[in-house]
């Protein structure tokens, strides 16, 4: 089957932008454009909802109900209980609450796992637990693959491990890590598992709950949505973590770890997301299905299409001596986040692609852990290409042609 990018297209009003008319937009690994339904229930709730929510008043009332709504919907798409599933202002922040529940709970000589091929919101505040004196390990990525291989993670268990921290995949590197065997190995040692999914995300919402891990984050503002942050945590592991939340709110799961109190009508717009993998499942597919097996069937076709397109990318500059790739360079198996390290900075040659049509950048993206083990000059950073399912074949034409310009 294959993806309907005219339809897929149409739910997104940037691409009837007249401003962002013969733009080619290479830079969704930093935030997505917008579906339409997340759009109009933020709206419908700021000007008809903005009131506190569930109070017996209608517009109190409605305003719950659709906050409640999309978080039983976005669980059951990742294949969770309800509960299971919180809203905070950002992966950072709800990763920075987690690790202070983490911090609590662990004692002196415990330790945790972390890689340096995580963005740094999923390793920099596990990595400052070492100031309570947590032992913090690091599980090293291959300095000219950026993978990580499972069997270095093996020697670095043991039974004073409690936490296992990895990407579902890098940001940079942009290899897909095996979550499901990663997991298994954690579980084994008798260690808890946090997954960060938000370079993944985009690309297909996972079955968290057939995954396995006990942890698993990612941002709406890069599946289409609101600015929030999505948190997973399995009930087992929420229940035993100390409360983070108000006193009052510590038997509610999905309040335990949401110690700002969530941003209303953000949270109600997330339903938007399930509006949008409702509407695709049934102009893709059609039948009944539940939302797990409708959220699976969207990400296939996401995923295939996805890498159809990325493959002539990764051909196009895997053989330019002037140009190193980052991670695989072969589409199976990895996100459409491409990493270049250039000869000079990557900066300089997004500003060259914006002048021919190609928003794209460049930098760290907040990874310069990995690209320093991987022996990038950080002075000149790298530039990242990234896509996701609503690209078309003719815009990655448009970023060859300007790649062979200005490369």
């Amino acid at each position: 089957m294959t993806l309907d990018t005219t339809w897929v297209r149409a739910q997104f009003p940037a691409f009837a932008e007249p401003s962002l008319q013969g733009q080619a937009f290479f830079e969704n690994a930093g935030g997505s454009y917008t579906c339409q339904p997340v759009i109009d229930r933020l709206f419908r709730f700021y000007t008809q909802r903005k009131v506190q929510p569930y109070a017996p008043y209608a517009a109190s009332t409605l305003g719950g109900e659709e906050m409640d709504e999309a978080r039983h919907r976005m669980a059951a798409i990742l294949g969770v209980e309800a509960d299971e599933l919180s809203f905070g202002p950002s992966t950072t922040q709800n990763t920075y609450v987690l690790a202070q529940a983490f911090g609590q709970m662990l004692a002196q000589g415990e330790a945790i796992i972390v890689t340096n091929q995580d963005h740094e919101a999923n390793t920099g505040p596990w990595r400052r637990l070492a100031d309570r004196g947590i032992e913090v390990r690091e599980w090293c990525i291959d300095p000219d693959t950026g993978a990580l291989n499972p069997e270095d993670l093996e020697n670095l268990l043991d039974e004073n491990v409690r936490l296992v921290c990895f990407p579902h995949c890098s940001n940079v590197v942009g290899q897909i890590n095996p979550v499901v065997e990663i997991t298994a190995l954690a579980h084994a040692a008798g260690a808890f598992v946090c997954v960060d999914g938000v370079s993944y995300a985009p690309h297909g919402f996972a079955d968290v709950g057939a995954m396995g891990p006990d942890i698993y984050l990612f941002s709406a503002y890069k599946t289409f949505g609101p600015h929030q942050g999505l948190m997973v945590i399995r009930r087992a592991l929420g229940q035993l973590l100390p409360n983070q939340g108000h006193v009052f709110n510590a038997d509610s799961l999905y309040k335990r770890f949401t110690p700002a109190g969530p941003d209303h009508a953000q949270v109600a717009a997330c339903a938007g997301m399930a509006d949008y993998v409702d509407a695709a499942y049934a102009h893709h597919v059609g039948g009944d299905a539940d939302a797990a097996g409708r959220g699976a069937a969207v990400h296939d076709l996401m995923r295939a299409h996805e890498t159809n397109l990325l493959q002539p990318l990764l051909d196009a500059v895997k053989s330019r001596n002037s140009v190193r790739l980052i991670g695989p360079a072969e589409a199976e198996g990895r996100a459409p986040t491409v990493a270049l390290a250039l000869n000079r900075p990557g900066e300089d040659v997004a500003a060259e692609l914006a002048a021919r049509g190609i928003m794209a950048g460049g930098g760290d993206f907040y990874a310069g852990r990995a690209l320093a083990a991987m022996g990038v000059d950080m002075d000149k950073g790298v530039l990242r290409l990234s896509f996701t399912h609503y690209t078309t074949k003719a815009e990655v034409d448009q970023l060859l042609n300007a790649l062979d310009e200005v490369l």
